[in-house]
């Protein structure tokens, strides 16, 4: 297995995020972990732990593999893989095990006898059922990390549901805040919910792993319910209901409370400007000719802009509206205002600061076509992050998995010959 060619953003000597010295071998070099999980919340948790040097074993069934596998644009289109594949299991090994077959099970509990953390997305009870429950690998493995997602956590009322990002955006709050007030909530156009829960439980099991390290204490179970991970990030909704029975409403695209904090139009798009701290505020006012705003000891603060929203927002869109953004960028930059378009993916490819920080990459795809992945972030300055493969082909490690275990050529072989890997 070769690590891939890449250039990053069309710098073919670059080597992202690292610097001369930097060691390759990640920060997490030297940690095992075990997936068991499918589509995005849990398999995203491993890619994360994957893309900073630790040893991901990725178990999917023989039959198919990973649904995401299928899950949006595919290379080839007909019958190909997702490229999303190559991101989500870059650096990730592919054992292909029946979990329904005691050998198969077997070979799971073996592996996660070796491993520091294990994550796992399916439904809660699912891994008790098939006898790999955390009791059952922690007896073998005491400083053994599970991390768990699921829609509603392990315990509760709701723990038996299915539940998805969706559900999740929705219960945790998300959902009732996001859009115009007139119209429906829309759905973020990415499934942001798995996202967030899947970085509560990389921050959980790395929190775990300290403890077990520093601490002496032993393995533990990190609990992540998909609606909590979304609730977590809820801001002020709740003390302001428990104090004051407010229930924050959708406001479209400004941030309710905070002014100016929108999106505006010029005359050939929308840009977004946020001129919500006090000195910002004044340095906007006087950058858009409004000296009697930028003077007025009313509105020095925010809780003094706050009821007069509407007179300053109109203020700024009257200046933007026979500006184009690159007019209105060239002076709200110049005056030090946070401000900025509205970006596409294809403005990403081009953007100075993009290729400055290297954000984009392209590496060789199985049959030698170029494709683009993001860079790996944060940017760690000792032990960068980095893609070492692409998301592999289905079983691709598991004779390679199979054999470190123990097992011979001929107990490989029996085992493809039954469907157990």
């Amino acid at each position: 297995m070769s690590a891939p060619t890449s250039t990053a953003n069309g710098n073919p000597d670059a080597k992202p995020g690292a610097k001369p010295g930097a060691q390759r071998g990640g920060p997490l070099a030297g940690v095992k972990v075990l997936e068991l999980g499918t589509l995005i919340a849990g398999p995203f948790a491993a890619r994360f732990l994957g893309e900073f040097g630790a040893d991901v074993i990725k178990i999917e069934d023989p039959k198919g593999g990973d649904p995401l596998r299928k899950w949006r644009k595919l290379y080839p289109e007909v019958g190909g893989t997702s490229l999303w594949w190559a991101v989500q299991a870059r650096n990730k090994k592919s054992v292909t095990i029946n979990l329904k077959a005691d050998e198969g099970k077997e070979i799971v509990r073996k592996l996660a006898q070796e491993a520091d953390i294990v994550v796992e997305n399916f439904r809660p009870g699912l891994l008790e059922k098939l006898g790999l429950g955390y009791d059952v690998l922690s007896a073998e493995n005491p400083g053994l990390v599970m991390v768990r997602l699921s829609g509603y956590g392990q315990t509760g009322p709701y723990r038996d549901r299915p539940g998805f990002g969706a559900i999740a955006e929705s219960m945790g709050g998300l959902r009732h805040i996001t859009g115009y007030p007139d119209l429906p909530p829309p759905r973020i156009g990415i499934s942001i919910g798995d996202s967030i829960a899947a970085l509560h439980g990389v921050i959980g099991a790395l929190m775990a792993l300290h403890h077990r390290q520093a601490n002496g204490g032993k393995g533990q179970v990190v609990d992540v319910a998909l609606y909590e991970a979304v609730f977590n990030m809820m801001e002020s909704v709740v003390p302001e209901y428990g104090v004051y029975g407010m229930v924050r409403e959708r406001t479209g695209a400004s941030l309710p409370g905070i002014v100016p904090s929108n999106t505006y139009p010029c005359r050939d798009g929308s840009i977004v400007i946020g001129g919500n701290s006090d000195p910002i505020f004044r340095r906007l006012m006087l950058a858009i000719n409004r000296d009697d705003l930028a003077n007025d000891p009313a509105l020095a603060h925010n809780d003094g802009r706050v009821p007069r929203t509407q007179e300053i927002d109109g203020a700024i869109a009257a200046w933007l509206a026979d500006r184009t953004i690159d007019e209105a960028l060239g002076v709200l930059n110049a005056a030090d205002v946070p401000v900025g378009r509205i970006y596409s993916v294809a403005d990403m490819f081009t953007d100075p600061q993009y290729v400055a920080r290297q954000m984009i990459q392209t590496f060789k795809w199985q049959d030698g076509r170029d494709i683009t992945l993001p860079n790996v972030t944060p940017k760690l300055s000792e032990t960068p992050g980095e893609t070492r493969w692409l998301g592999p082909e289905l079983g691709e490690h598991t004779d390679e998995v199979l054999q470190t275990l123990g097992y011979d050529a001929d107990h490989i072989a029996r085992l493809h010959a039954q469907q157990i890997v």
